[in-house]
């Protein structure tokens, strides 16, 4: 390269360097919105409207929670995946959205991986397997002795066919030997009420939205998916120490971006969730739903979004499941 190729490069790079910066230096000067493709009242909804909150603060503008619920998280996912990528958007990327939806149906409109620019993620949560208190159970190896005992005699709720929850009782069925019948509702609230009602036997659900019914004694808990026991639930052993460490992984509850975002307005999109997960009022928030804080750089976020759908295409085909 001679000596003006140089200069002229050494320009370019000065100039991409100095706007880089300046592009996000005003950002955020509108609202920002940020699509939760559930219903509200849902850990997906609550752990967004935690950051929203003091995302806002550190903005001083709106930062405006957006449900879009629809086939699994697939509707909204998809609707956030067309808007503008100006970093004005922001979507939720949950385990089940992107991770699973992507590995049980036979088409999504959208692309996990291709179609969105994660920044961080916000928590683990793990997943608790609970059952209706007169089940004459006390731990996880007796249910599993009770249903090898009555195969097909007993029933488990999901929050819909190819949903997390359904994904995970046919995972359990799979490894345990064991045969349960499959229940689907619209979500996990009608499960867990016919779980408290006695109609079916056993949720695989997540802390935040059993937490209530744990506590006051309407169902009972017999292993959690963590990487320890809970403060939440001293008592109850992870699925590891209940001797099923395949099923001993948190789900994970992260934000992200159309595809296509700035990367200087990423940055301070990380730089601030991340800033904001520090705080010992949001830890506290966000860890008394039984969730784990857990931000990421942008890169290791990527890499766990890219990292799961491979564990979980290998985890339908092992189990069998016929995609939809």
């Amino acid at each position: 390269m001679n000596r003006r190729d140089l200069l002229q490069a050494g320009m370019a790079l000065a100039c991409t360097c100095a706007t880089g910066p300046a592009r996000a230096a005003g950002y955020p000067d509108k609202p920002v919105r940020l699509i939760v493709p559930y219903a509200p009242g849902g850990t997906t909804d609550l752990l967004a409207r935690i950051v929203a909150t003091r995302l806002q603060a550190a903005f001083k503008q709106s930062v405006l929670v957006e449900n879009r619920p629809g086939t699994g998280g697939g509707l909204g996912t998809a609707h956030a995946a067309r808007q503008p990528a100006d970093g004005y958007t922001l979507v939720m990327l949950v385990e089940s959205s992107h991770a699973v939806n992507p590995n049980v149906y036979q088409k999504t409109a959208y692309d996990p991986v291709k179609d969105f620019a994660p920044i961080s993620n916000i928590a683990d949560v793990p997943n608790v397997l609970v059952v209706n208190p007169k089940l004459p159970v006390q731990d996880l190896q007796g249910l599993i002795a009770l249903l090898k005992a009555n195969p097909d005699k007993h029933s488990f709720g999901s929050s819909g066919n190819g949903g997390l929850s359904h994904l995970n009782g046919e995972i359990f069925k799979h490894v345990t030997g064991t045969q349960m019948l499959h229940v689907p509702y619209k979500g996990l609230g009608p499960a867990l009420v016919d779980l408290v009602a006695g109609q079916i036997d056993v949720v695989f659900d997540n802390i935040p939205s059993s937490a209530g019914m744990l506590a006051a004694g309407q169902t009972r808990a017999l292993a959690v998916a963590a990487p320890s026991r809970l403060k939440l639930l001293p008592q109850v052993p992870t699925y590891a120490q209940a001797g099923l460490p395949q099923l001993n992984t948190p789900s994970w509850f992260g934000i992200g971006a159309p595809a296509g975002t700035p990367e200087a307005v990423l940055d301070v999109l990380n730089q601030a969730v991340r800033a904001v997960l520090a705080e010992p009022d949001v830890v506290a928030a966000i860890e008394k739903q039984g969730a784990l804080p857990s931000p990421m750089s942008r890169a290791a976020f990527t890499a766990l979004v890219q990292r799961e759908n491979g564990r979980w295409k290998q985890l339908v085909q092992d189990i069998g499941f016929e995609k939809m």
